[in-house]
């Protein structure tokens, strides 16, 4: 008897859903996981050159990007969130949301270097290689500070009457944001240092992650459950993608066309760009509950996720209540394709 009529109608459906998903692995994989001591929560996190700088609690942590291993620790730098670098200048800069300042730094020695003053809770951060200023996004005084890294003062605060979140950079004179409170995405001219317009990302709502595709010129916005892409010369929405619950970072990798959004829940959604307004979900590979952020390693295609272990919640805990971290089980996870 062939293996065909030997099959019951069930049994085929069960190899054909097996086919298909199948068929839907996007190749990504955890491949590592560097553990880092010390107790603490964490946001963002960079790389650069050979290192991997990690936000954790009251500083950061430096590593051996593809070892894990300890390089070195930036200290004082209470309430951290993101990390910043001109590597022209040998220097780098982290906002420092509790103390409302950027800690300036030696690229070379990790020593610190100054501190400088910005808007309320200064959380997302990022130096535009155009317009050759550091800009922090602060949620609390919903502006944006921009520091010039030649001088380490800040030169303007741009109101955006709203809070953002993230903020990215088509390197020709726009940077654009998140404005999490409103579901919008604002446009500022980097010349003039004035927001140029808002515009909405209806129906995803509270956005958090941001990339940019500059061959498309199309936004990637994060929101729960939702990638929104917008067109950046029109800020029209031209796409909408369903990914996985508590994204909190997105990446970009223009050699493959890939977008990966980070989620909380412990996936992370990889999407291929098949054209300016298609896009696929090829897959949400497993990570672990808590890798939120995201930082794609342009050099190596490696992606970097922080998170940490939780204690079980009760049965009776309310759906709002967020687990506790186990204490020393700080980590990241290291994907790539292979």
């Amino acid at each position: 008897m062939s293996l065909l009529k030997a099959l019951t109608v069930p049994s085929l459906c069960i190899l054909f859903f097996i086919s298909v998903n199948a068929q839907k692995s996007s190749g990504y994989n955890v491949v590592q996981t560097f553990h880092i001591p010390g107790a603490g929560g964490w946001d963002y996190l960079a790389v650069n050159d050979n290192k991997l700088y990690v936000s954790h609690g009251t500083h950061v942590n430096i590593l051996n990007k593809n070892t894990g291993d300890s390089i070195g620790v930036i200290l004082n730098t209470e309430g951290v969130h993101g990390i910043a670098f001109v590597k022209s200048l040998g220097k780098g800069y982290i906002s420092d949301g509790r103390t409302n300042n950027v800690t300036v730094f030696d690229l070379t020695t990790g020593k610190t270097l100054r501190q400088i003053a910005t808007g309320e809770n200064p959380d997302a951060i990022m130096y535009d290689d155009f317009s050759k200023k550091i800009y922090t996004c602060n949620g609390r005084s919903k502006d944006l500070s921009v520091i010039d890294p030649e001088t380490d003062r800040v030169i303007k605060t741009i109101a955006l009457g709203g809070k953002p979140e993230t903020a990215v950079s088509d390197g020709a004179g726009k940077i654009y944001i998140n404005i999490e409170d409103k579901s919008e995405i604002a446009a500022v001219n980097t010349n003039s240092f004035e927001i140029e317009k808002h515009w909405s990302i209806a129906p995803g709502e509270e956005p958090t992650g941001l990339a940019y595709d500059k061959k498309t010129k199309r936004l990637f916005a994060g929101c729960d459950k939702l990638l929104v892409v917008s067109d950046a010369t029109t800020g029209k929405v031209v796409s909408k993608v369903a990914i996985g619950s508590g994204c909190d970072g997105i990446a970009f990798d223009e050699t493959t066309n890939n977008i990966f959004a980070s989620n909380g829940e412990g996936t992370l959604s990889v999407i291929h760009e098949n054209a300016a307004n298609n896009y696929t979900l090829a897959e949400n590979v497993v990570t672990k509950r808590g890798a939120r952020t995201i930082c794609l390693d342009v050099e190596t295609r490696r992606l970097y996720l922080p998170t940490a272990e939780f204690e079980p919640l009760a049965a009776s805990a309310d759906k709002r209540e967020r687990p506790k971290v186990i204490p020393g089980s700080f980590q990241v996870l290291v994907i790539e394709k292979k």
